[in-house]
C-alpha cells in the first residue's frame, strides 16, 4: 500500500515509518521541518504544516491509507496554537482523504480525551468524554478524535488509538524533559504511589499498523477508539525512576503536598495568561491533575478487535533504552 505517515519524521512516527517499510509498503511523510535522512530511504518528504488545507490535499493524493500522528501537545495555556493543528488539521486529513478517496484513516489520540480529573483504574472504551478540560491539548485533542470516528462510514474506515506516555530509544520529548527536571532538582510528586500505564515505543507502532490491517480487512475497529499500553501498571516514582537510571542518572524525585501543587499550577497560568507568554508553563493544572491521579487502563478491547498484545515488555524495553542511551553518548 501507498501510506502517508503525518508527523513521520517525529517519535512515535518515525517507528510507524519503519515498520511500514520492513512491511513493504511505500511510505511518504507530511512534517513541517525537512528530513532528509528519510528521503534518503526512499521516503516521499512532504513539508508543510497540518494547519494549511492545501499542503495537507498535495500529500495526501496519491495515497491508500493515512496514519494520522502529527499533532501539538504540551501543556501550553493557549488554545489557538492547539486548535489548528489538533482540530483543524486533523479536519483536513479527513477531507483530504474523502476528496482522493482514501479508505482507510488511523488517528493517534491520547488517553487525556476521556481525563476528567479522577483516577482511572482499570478504564475501558465506555468512558464518556468529560464536559471540561484542564487544559487545549486534551480539550482539542478529544474534538478531533470525535471528528476522527464521525468520519467513519462508506469510503472511510477511520480508527483512534491512545497510546499512553510513550517511551524508548529516540524519545526526544519526555525522557529529555525529565531527565532536565531531575538535573535541576525539580522533580516533585504530589501522589507517588499512583500507578500508571506506559508503553514503549515499538509496541505503540506495532498497534498502529495492526489498526491499519485491520482497517483494511475485517474493519472490526472502524468508528472505535483504543487504549494502548504495555498493560504493565506501575507507581508513577517507580516508572520515573526507572526510566532515569536506564538514561544513567540518579533519579533525586521527592514529594509536594497535592493542595500546594495546585495552588502553585493556578499561581503560574495566573501568570502566564497575564503576561500572555507562549512557552510552556513549568506547571499547570494540566500537569498536577495527572501526577495527582491513577490511570492506568483495560486493553481487552485493543487485544480483541486489533489482536493487539504489547511484544515489549516494560523490563526489556528498559534494556533496550538503557543501551541505546550508552551508544549514543
Amino acid at each position: 500500500m501507498k501510506v502517508l505517515v503525518t508527523g513521520g519524521g517525529g517519535f512515535l512516527g518515525s517507528a510507524i515509518v519503519k515498520r511500514l517499510l520492513g512491511e513493504g509498503h511505500a511510505v511518504s511523510i507530511l512534517n513541517r521541518t525537512d528530513y532528509p535522512a528519510m528521503a534518503a530511504l526512499g521516503i516521499v518528504c512532504h513539508q508543510g504544516d497540518l494547519a494549511d488545507a492545501s499542503a495537507v490535499e498535495r500529500a495526501c493524493e496519491g495515497s491508500d491509507a493515512v496514519i494520522h500522528v502529527g499533532a501539538r501537545a504540551g501543556p501550553g495555556l493557549r488554545r489557538a496554537d492547539f486548535r489548528r493543528p489538533n482540530v483543524d488539521g486533523t479536519q483536513h486529513v479527513i477531507d483530504a482523504c474523502r476528496s482522493h478517496a482514501i479508505g482507510y484513516l488511523v488517528h493517534t489520540s491520547s488517553p487525556s480525551v476521556v481525563h476528567a480529573g479522577a483516577d482511572l483504574e482499570g478504564a475501558d472504551e465506555s468512558l464518556p468524554y468529560p464536559a471540561h478540560h484542564a487544559a487545549p491539548y486534551p480539550q482539542t485533542k478529544a474534538e478531533a478524535e470525535r471528528r476522527i470516528l464521525a468520519a467513519n462510514g462508506p469510503g472511510l474506515r477511520t480508527v483512534a488509538l491512545r497510546p499512553h506516555l510513550i517511551w524508548g530509544p529516540g524519545d526526544n520529548h519526555l525522557l529529555p524533559r525529565l531527565i532536565e527536571r531531575n538535573r535541576a532538582g525539580r522533580l516533585r510528586l504530589p501522589a507517588p504511589e499512583k500507578k500508571i500505564d506506559t508503553v514503549y515505543i515499538d509496541n505503540a507502532a506495532d498497534a498502529h499498523l495492526l489498526a491499519l490491517e485491520d482497517l483494511v480487512g475485517e474493519g472490526r475497529s472502524a468508528g472505535k477508539a483504543y487504549f494502548i499500553s504495555n498493560g504493565e501498571p506501575r507507581p508513577v516514582i517507580e516508572i520515573m525512576q526507572l526510566l532515569l537510571l536506564a538514561a544513567g542518572e540518579r533519579p533525586k524525585i521527592g514529594r509536594v503536598s497535592p493542595r500546594v501543587a495546585r495552588t502553585a499550577a493556578i499561581t503560574v497560568e495566573a501568570i502566564w495568561r497575564t503576561f500572555r507568554l507562549r512557552a510552556d508553563p513549568p506547571i499547570s493544572r494540566f500537569i498536577v491533575e495527572h501526577l495527582e491521579t491513577a490511570h492506568w487502563f483495560d486493553l481487552s478491547a485493543a487485544e480483541r478487535d486489533l489482536g493487539y498484545r504489547p511484544g515489549v515488555s516494560v523490563e526489556e524495553g528498559l534494556k533496550r533504552l538503557a543501551a541505546d542511551w550508552r551508544a549514543g553518548r
